[in-house]
């Protein structure tokens, strides 16, 4: 345990119903999440006086707290994509810490999936054509192209190549297999990946995520109140935040992301290396997102992923295991997918997940040490946490 009654840690966490939601709200998807994490924390919702929410409703997060019946005095509405949570939960723990909240939720929820199919909205070719974003929308220039150039970029300057990426996509649905709520759990191979349709060369289908419905929430505490939570405390050990860019002529490296900034503050402020990291949970709303994060978070050199991650290495038994409920690639993706890394990465922690996916250690031990880092936009922000068990 971090030193200080006022350490930080997650207390408790939960997953709405997730995958194909036709006829679910997105408020009732915070309040299912919502409602499980607290009954999985053993706390009372009195005791909350911290909230944060992002991407639903008019005046986010007010309207979500009175939904759920919750009148806080710490919120936290950061929008910055998928990296939204992190940076949040870096939030909520500078605020315990400094004494201005004591027990904080982070809830998320969307039928991104279901409104969809139901034509209640379309899928989106961009973030807006405000600012500089004006300059690169008349082109054409969506939000997986983007992804897909930078992709090239790696690929042109450290040979990195096209079954790389794939085998990424095969690890994580192998992931999926053993998770009974991932919306794809089939196994797939190589091939199955590159002869799928073209999305943004070089990406095909299976190299992108998919789309479904759902949400989660996870509740964070002092120490103080940890220590009458139900089920043991995982501290929050470091966490770093970092952005970007919102225009790619503004990206100096389209290979290296902000994780890379936000990985090394969080690793230095949690005194751990990542050679110490036991599991990890990825933003990988693309395969390209996993292996270039896992560069830049340290675990291997600039321009070796697609060496570093091949053989297995990010399956629930390799070395590095990686998105070990299936990712947004196999698992689920309604949205803003961050909070879900957080809920996989204290679930390992505690030794929650089902058999064939719990991962174990030399021994059988169970991992101490997870690092839980999202991706917003097309690398725009990232936000890394460290955490760790007693």
């Amino acid at each position: 345990m971090p030193p200080g009654k006022r350490a930080a840690a997650v207390v408790g966490v939960a997953l709405s119903d997730c995958g194909r939601l036709d006829t679910a709200t997105p408020y009732a998807l915070h309040a299912q999440a919502a409602r499980r994490a607290l009954a999985d924390s053993g706390l009372d919702r009195s005791l909350v006086d911290g909230f944060a929410s992002a991407g639903l409703g008019a005046l986010a997060p007010v309207d979500v707290a009175e939904y759920l019946g919750l009148r806080p005095t710490w919120v936290d509405s950061t929008s910055v994509g998928g990296s939204t949570w992190e940076v949040m939960a870096a939030h909520a723990v500078d605020a315990i810490m400094a004494g201005h909240a004591n027990a904080v939720l982070l809830v998320y929820g969307s039928t991104a999936r279901a409104d969809i199919k139901a034509g209640r909205r379309t899928s989106s070719l961009s973030f807006g054509t405000h600012g500089p974003a004006q300059f690169e929308v008349p082109y054409g220039h969506t939000l997986v192209a983007k992804y897909a150039m930078a992709a090239r970029r790696h690929m042109h300057q450290y040979g990195t190549t096209l079954e790389q990426l794939a085998d990424i996509a095969v690890q994580t649905r192998a992931n999926a297999a053993h998770n009974p709520h991932a919306m794809y759990r089939a196994p797939i191979t190589v091939d199955d990946v590159l002869d799928g349709p073209v999305i943004a060369d070089p990406f095909t289908k299976l190299h992108c995520c998919i789309r479904s419905d759902g949400g989660c929430a996870v509740l964070l505490a002092a120490a103080d109140y940890a220590a009458d939570a139900a089920k043991p405390p995982v501290w929050v050990l470091g966490a770093g935040t970092a952005v970007s860019h919102t225009t790619m002529s503004e990206w100096e490296d389209f290979t290296t992301s902000p994780a890379a900034i936000s990985g090394r503050l969080a690793f230095a402020r949690a005194g751990i290396a990542p050679q110490e990291i036991d599991v990890a949970q990825l933003y990988d709303a693309f395969t390209y997102m996993t292996l270039v994060t896992l560069e830049d978070l340290g675990f291997c050199p600039k321009g070796e992923g697609g060496a570093f991650a091949a053989h297995g290495r990010l399956t629930v038994g390799g070395d590095l295991p990686v998105n070990t409920d299936g990712g947004g690639l196999s698992a689920c993706h309604p949205g803003m997918r961050g909070l879900f890394l957080l809920v996989e990465a204290v679930r390992q922690l505690r030794g929650e997940a089902e058999e064939g996916r719990q991962v174990r250690k030399a021994g059988g031990r169970l991992p101490r040490l997870a690092v839980a880092s999202g991706t917003g936009g097309w690398f725009c922000s990232s936000g890394t946490l460290i955490l760790g068990r007693d």
